[in-house]
């Protein structure tokens, strides 16, 4: 096992990362004072949920399950309303656990239902999936959808700990896995350019499930965020650079539905539309967005979006939380591992982007 730490003061708390971590006690047993609450869904539940139960209950915790139905559409109000009945059928106070065990529906839909629940509740983070043990069980992000747009609606609120179980990685979907590489190709993308080196050295190795690579993967951008999240908990700086892809890729979730597009296939898509956009603005040298899509095709992701209307485009990425002053802000790259926030683009350049797409 290795562990690193999201510094935030007291609130600081613990990455854990290895394998059979999920169901070691000793690592639950410090953060659950009687009762705890399994949110997953019903794709993880028959894998996971006996053994993190187990593990809870050797660790003196009464433990409730709560199954949902597996998705990016199962997070809203009508899941989460679900959720609060059978937290308090099951009569757990203040002084009960949540513990998030999936991907990143689960753990934004669970975050979300923790920081509200009787005003807020202790979290932990049992990430399932390549996403979520790079990205969102990181940080303290959590929210449901709205019809009009991702992640709408939510809260911050940082978990006690994350426990990282790469060994979960063997029972994801070959999608799955390449939908979590879009959020590890990003993180060097913007922010570490020798990173993205070296995946274009090993991406066959991490395709491949190789523990040591995964490990390493997992590791990197993990102290890649805990640092941003250090300097910037609550994203009014340095850390919606994390978001390169996200105009563009929550747009198309959003246009497609909230089913069609995994989250991290819209990142993908979106972070080439991002690169060529800093391109066609002169921000970006043009061999280097080209370098991004090859990585990016390499990972079996898509380098397009959907044929949306360009009206649609726009009044979706209309509704973005990196927005302010009522003008869209992209994520934008001056070089790779370099990103900057950008208002004001012009949009006849954003409008050659969005002609390029369906390719």
């Amino acid at each position: 096992m290795e562990s690193l730490s999201v510094a935030l003061g007291s609130r600081s708390y613990p990455i854990h990362i290895g394998t059979g971590l999920a169901e070691r006690a000793e690592l639950y047993a410090p953060h659950v004072r009687g009762a705890a609450a399994v949110i997953t869904n019903d794709v993880v539940a028959p894998l996971y949920l006996e053994r993190v139960r187990h593990a809870l209950e050797s660790a003196g915790a009464r433990v409730t399950p709560l199954v949902v139905q597996d998705g990016e559409r199962a997070k809203n109000w009508q899941t989460l309303d679900r959720l609060f009945e059978g937290l308090l059928g099951a009569r757990l106070g203040r002084d009960a656990t949540i513990v998030a065990l999936g991907g990143g529906v689960i753990g934004d839909l669970a975050g979300f239902a923790a920081a509200v629940y009787q005003r807020g509740v202790a979290l932990i983070q049992v990430p399932t999936t390549l996403l979520a043990q790079v990205d969102s069980s990181v940080g303290g992000k959590t929210a449901i959808n709205h019809a009009r747009g991702k992640n709408m609606i939510g809260a911050f609120h940082q978990p006690l700990a994350v426990i990282s179980d790469v060994a979960t990685l063997d029972t994801l979907s070959d999608r799955e896995l390449r939908a979590g590489l879009a959020e590890v190709i990003k993180h060097g993308v913007a922010l570490d350019e020798r990173f993205v080196g070296w995946l274009e050295q090993n991406i066959e190795r991490v395709l491949a499930r190789d523990r040591e690579a995964l490990i390493y993967t997992v590791r990197h951008c993990c102290e890649l965020k805990a640092r941003v999240v250090a300097d910037d908990e609550r994203e009014s700086g340095v850390r919606a650079l994390l978001n390169l892809g996200h105009t563009f890729g929550h747009a198309i979730e959003a246009g497609t539905g909230f089913g069609p597009w995994l989250h991290g296939e819209a990142v993908a898509a979106g972070m080439v539309m991002a690169a060529q956009l800093s391109a066609r603005l002169g921000l970006l040298p043009a061999p280097d967005a080209q370098r991004i899509g090859a990585l990016v095709e390499r990972a079996g992701l898509p380098t397009h979006g959907p044929q949306l209307a360009r009206e649609q485009w726009h009044e979706l990425m209309a509704i973005d939380k990196k927005n302010a002053g009522g003008r869209v802000r992209f994520v934008l790259l001056e070089a790779i591992g370099r990103a900057k926030l950008q208002a004001g683009v012009d949009e006849r350049f954003v409008d050659e982007v969005i002609a390029a797409q369906g390719g």
